[in-house]
């Protein structure tokens, strides 16, 4: 009966302190608008006004309160504990009136707290405990209090005791919620925690964790079972963002970031918190500070309240711009963002800095992490997290066929921010602080906490990547311009700058795969000028690695696998190898095509060339610096004028890396004439017209435009004979004559230098010594026949006759200018008695070479035509004839006889002649002439060629056709005088042995039953070394070899000294002058 009479005494007084108080709050409803606080404690944030009124409020609650404890002590005393489960009914219940009445008055309360002063809400965190608090507790001791609410809890039971913790003296002491920093296992909660956390132990906030878990489990998509109830979860967010409003309400943080709170943070700033001084220095922390640091960042990344400065900057302009927004997922942040220019200061910067702190790690960012949670395990699902290694990850499979477009859209989202500035890349950030103060000025720019155009920084780390000092750097550098060449929505410079372009253009082109940025380079004729510009700097950047040739990589990405796979990336080298690669036989088309692109793109402009920019740096500085100034055309393309400078005046350049990449140039552009840019503006027509149904490649539209020369537009033609003479400078430049006469190359000109058209020159004098393939025959023929009609495809003939033709021949080269007609050679030929030294050796060889491969109607020769074809063809075609044998007939029949030296030159060989005994068949038995004419012919002939040398066998023809009169015409003569100067007295001494043997070829030739000269005949083929002459040389230089060493060995021995004798040397005649007309 005692027991119910105290529980309703206890009752009743308890509803009278409320009564009391309600009453006193309902007197003074009027202020009651002032109330502050937004889900914080009663009187938080107050104005003075507002602070009188809470002070009468707080005086009235605090008499009834002390008489209700006094009550309550007395029913104690009594042993009325069974009052203790209706106390906490009433309590519950009026905690709930008080929640409803602050959130009614929370819009006044926001009026009235921007009003007050920060000595107010300083005050207000002072006043947090109420009078009657226990004492602060610490360590152990607050342990063991948490320790004793916590199994209070998990029996449903109330609090045995307040608890006021202060473990970080930084932050004031503050009462844990429940006496246990956890949710009240028997409040608003307790059903939600029945349902979902029935085994989880309260106290520091296990609970409130359980059911956030549970609250994120059911945000996943096809979630389907029980959910938390509304006002459980706005129970929950109160109890977070009291919580994240000082660090000594979060027992977990605070104790594992104690000792670094006291190192790093031991001086806050005003207004700064400890979570806040610890999430600047994360990177300093020890790792299980750290670990509850990232769990804070997260709840805030979700929930912006529960980011203490980013709540209290923009809790405001939230209200204004985003209500209505449910604030978790981040969403509030997101609408934030979307209106970032109409936020105040405060909040832009705290927005700003949480967008730091997000770009770290993708738990962190919470739409990308929702949105690529299924991505990150498919492709990165061995990544551990941090670090944004997890963001790299899924950023290098966004291209991937299976990869969420959801994802896609929300990564590009994050990147193109990132590339806006760089604080938001934090391996930038991390890694090139000192390079950025070193390579980009930072002084001339200010990094404030506001988000900026920083791309600059990062187009200044990018411009001067190979002077950055720390690897990490670089490797980053490097990394973010392979991405800002794979989207223009990356490239913040070039995106701003063709912002008008792109609509007008490429509006239609989906970004990615650096599809836009190719719309605009095949639109560069039509875009702006502030456009084209960017675009050329971008371009600049990306010819030196295939990373920034997006395209490329992507589209060859099987030949760099296939061909380039141990060739590291940069400084163009992998580009290189697939250029050189190209014709392989299982090259794609595809990647053909785009490795063409980027031939064509690099002829636009040298500095697109990153290899021959580098290899000639210092040559540029010293050659062709008065074309395309660079001030004028700095941001550009200079329409491949200095890269024709520099390629015409390759001969002069000693740098010998300039010199390769110059060639390699000259090599693109005879390859395909879209390469020689001035060119292919030259003749876009004339290819139209004449070579529509040509493919590009191996220089056959340069062919063609050849081949269609007489019908060209003047420009076509001078551009076409520009290409045609650097062609025919190096062997090198024309692929299909190397490859065709390659062997040929390798045997006779192996030591020959390329260049100045010295080995196709060498191949030419060579041409009767080699036995030339039919091909090889073929184009050694056509380039013969090319140089003749155009003295400037001659190399020789271009460098050291051009004064020459200047002073003797200038009404021949204005009518017959690339006419293709030869009348400058002829002219040259003609007037050979004018022409200066260097000139007239050079004139020589071109005559020499133009009979050696004679052809009938070409320039120069066409004076011997009819000569060769009366007294060195007659019936037979000239494709019998093996090369030269036309020219040595000629020359036997042009050069004249000089009695004194060919008698003087007989007199000292009569010894050494053979005699009729000694030939070959003078021992013929009866019967061995027998047989056919062509028989008996044939057989000598082999006698002959067994004995004899060519040259001899030469000679002896001569005289036949002299002792049947025949003669050369004039003009012929002159021209084999001019082609054959320095062999005349080697061919005199020919006639040694052939004066001498020449009655014994006679026996011989009677002996066998033949006609007279029938061995000597000018049908005979055999005027050039048989394999068994070739047999009998080597012979001879065994013998010649031998009697050297003899001879060394007796001079070693003083043999050879020996007297009785004098030494006499013939002089050798004067040469012959080139304008006689005298015939054999």
């Amino acid at each position: 009966m005692s027991i119910k009479l105290g529980q309703a005494l206890l009752l009743m007084w308890l509803l009278l302190a409320h009564q009391a108080a309600s009453q006193t709050a309902a007197d003074s409803s009027d202020l009651a608008d002032s109330i502050a606080d937004n889900y914080l404690d009663f009187g938080a944030e107050l104005s003075d006004t507002a602070s009188t009124v809470s002070n009468k409020v707080s005086s009235a609650t605090s008499k009834a309160a002390d008489a209700a404890a006094s009550t309550a002590s007395k029913a104690v005393d009594a042993g009325l504990n069974a009052t203790s489960k209706a106390a906490d009914v009433v309590a519950n219940a009026t905690s709930t009136a008080a929640s409803s009445a602050a959130n009614a008055t929370m819009p006044a309360g926001h009026s009235l707290a921007n009003q007050t002063s920060s000595a107010v809400v300083t005050a207000a965190k002072e006043m947090m405990l109420p009078d009657n608090a226990t004492e602060k507790l610490e360590g152990k001791e607050l342990d063991a209090a948490v320790e004793a609410n916590s199994g209070a809890q998990s029996s449903k039971a109330s609090p045995k005791s307040k608890v006021v913790a202060q473990v970080v003296e930084q932050e004031p002491a503050a009462e844990l919620a429940n006496g246990d920093a956890d949710l009240s296992r028997t409040g608003i909660c307790e059903k939600d925690i029945d349902t979902f956390c029935m085994d989880v132990t309260p106290g520091l906030g296990r609970l409130a964790i359980c059911l956030s878990d549970q609250i994120k489990e059911e945000g996943k998509e096809g979630y389907s079972g029980a959910k938390v109830t509304k006002p459980c979860r706005t129970e929950l967010d109160t109890f977070r963002k009291d919580q994240s409003g000082n660090i000594n309400l979060d027992l977990p943080l605070a104790k594992a970031c104690l000792n670094d709170v006291q190192k790093l943070c031991s001086k806050l700033e005003p207004g700064e918190s400890a979570l806040s001084c610890l999430r600047d220095q994360k990177d300093q922390v020890s790792g299980k500070c750290a670990s509850e640091i990232l769990i804070r960042q997260e709840d805030a990344a979700d929930d912006f309240r529960l980011d203490k400065e980013l709540f209290d900057a923009c809790q405001d302009d939230a209200q204004s711009v985003c209500s209505g927004v449910d604030p978790h997922e981040g969403r509030v942040q997101e609408c934030l963002r979307e209106r970032r220019s109409g936020l105040s200061y405060d909040c832009q910067a705290e927005l700003f800095r949480q967008d730091q702190e997000d770009s770290e790690d993708l738990r962190l960012s919470v739409r990308l992490f929702h949105k690529c949670l299924n991505d990150k395990i498919k492709f990165c699902g061995d990544v551990p997290p941090g670090n944004a290694r997890a963001k790299e990850c899924l950023e290098q499979h966004r291209e991937d066929a299976d990869f969420s477009k959801a994802c896609k859209d929300e990564l590009e989202s994050m990147i193109t921010a990132r590339s806006a500035d760089f604080r938001l890349d934090p391996q930038l950030k991390t890694h090139c602080v000192k390079d950025i103060e070193e390579l980009c000025m930072p002084a001339y720019y200010e990094v404030a906490d506001l988000p900026d155009d920083h791309a600059e920084v990062i187009t200044c780390l990018q411009d001067f990547r190979d002077e950055i000092k720390d690897p990490s750097c670089q490797a980053r550098v490097t990394r973010t311009q392979e991405v800002a060449a794979s989207d223009i929505r990356f490239d913040i410079p070039l995106a701003e700058a063709c912002h008008q372009d792109r609509q007008l253009y490429c509006s239609g082109v989906a970004a990615g795969s650096a599809r836009v940025i190719r719309c605009l380079q095949d639109r560069r004729q039509d875009l702006t000028a502030q456009c084209s510009a960017e675009l050329f700097d971008e371009e600049v950047g990306m010819a030196e690695s295939i990373d920034f040739q997006i395209r490329m990589k992507t589209t060859c990405k099987a030949e760099i696998k296939t061909f380039c796979r141990n060739v590291p990336h940069g400084h163009a080298r992998v580009i290189r190898c697939l250029q050189d690669n190209l014709k392989a036989d299982n090259f794609t088309k595809g990647c053909q095509a785009e490795v063409q692109k980027y031939e064509q793109t690099a002829s636009t402009d040298y500095r697109l060339n990153f290899r021959l920019t580098q290899a000639c740096d210092q040559v540029l500085k010293e050659v062709c610096t008065e074309v395309c100034m660079e001030e004028e055309h700095v941001d550009k393309a200079c329409g491949g004028t200095v890269l024709r400078c520099l390629a015409d005046k390759i001969e002069d350049i000693t740098d010998e890396a300039c010199k390769s990449e110059l060639l390699y140039f000259q090599k693109m552009e005879v390859k395909d004439f879209r390469n020689d840019v001035i060119l292919a503006e030259a003749c876009r027509q004339d290819v139209d017209i004449h070579c529509s149904e040509v493919t590009p490649g191996d220089g056959k539209v340069h062919k063609c435009l050849v081949d269609h020369q007489d019908q060209l537009t003047a420009a076509c033609r001078a551009e076409t004979n520009h290409l045609s003479m650097t062609t025919a400078t190096n062997v090198e430049l024309n692929p299909s004559l190397g490859r065709a006469c390659a062997p040929e190359m390798k045997a006779h000109c192996r030591g020959v230098t390329p260049g100045k058209a010295r080995v196709l020159n060498c191949l030419l004098a060579n041409a009767d010594k080699m036995n030339a393939t039919e091909t090889c025959r073929s184009h050694l023929l056509t380039t013969q026949a090319s140089r003749l009609s155009n003295w400037r495809l001659d190399y020789g003939l271009r460098s050291q006759c051009k004064a020459d033709v200047k002073e003797h021949c200038a009404a021949e080269q204005r009518n017959s200018e690339d006419a293709g007609s030869g009348a400058v050679v002829k002219c040259l030929v003609a007037n050979n008695q004018s022409l200066t030294s260097s000139c007239l050796s050079e004139v020589q060889r071109v005559a020499a070479s133009a009979l050696l491969l004679y052809q009938p109607d070409q320039p120069v020769t066409s004076e011997c035509d009819k000569d060769v074809m009366s007294l060195c063809l007659r019936d037979k075609g000239l494709d019998t004839f093996p090369i030269g044998q036309v020219k040595q007939c000629l020359v036997n029949l042009g050069v004249p006889e000089d009695p004194s030296i060919l008698l003087a030159a007989e007199a000292e060989a009569a010894e050494a002649a053979p005699t009729a005994s000694n030939l070959p068949g003078a021992g013929l038995k009866p019967g061995a002439a027998e047989g056919s004419e062509a028989d008996k012919a044939a057989s000598g002939r082999k006698l002959l060629e067994s004995l004899l040398s060519a040259a001899t066998l030469d000679e002896l023809q001569r005289r036949r056709l002299a002792q049947t009169g025949a003669s050369l015409s004039p003009r012929c003569q002159a021209l084999v005088l001019l082609a054959e100067p320095t062999d005349a007295f080697a061919r005199y001494q020919t006639s040694l042995s052939a004066s001498t043997v020449s009655a014994q070829v006679e026996s011989l030739e009677a002996k066998l039953g033949l006609a007279p000269g029938t061995l000597t005949s000018t049908n005979n083929k055999g005027l050039t070394l048989s394999g068994l002459t070739a047999v009998f040389g080597m012979v001879a230089i065994t013998v010649v070899s031998i009697a050297g060493a003899v001879f060394a060995y007796r001079r070693y021995k003083g043999l050879d000294k020996h007297s009785g004798y004098t030494m006499v040397k013939k002089a050798r005649g004067k040469q012959l002058e080139l304008g006689s007309t005298a015939s054999t």
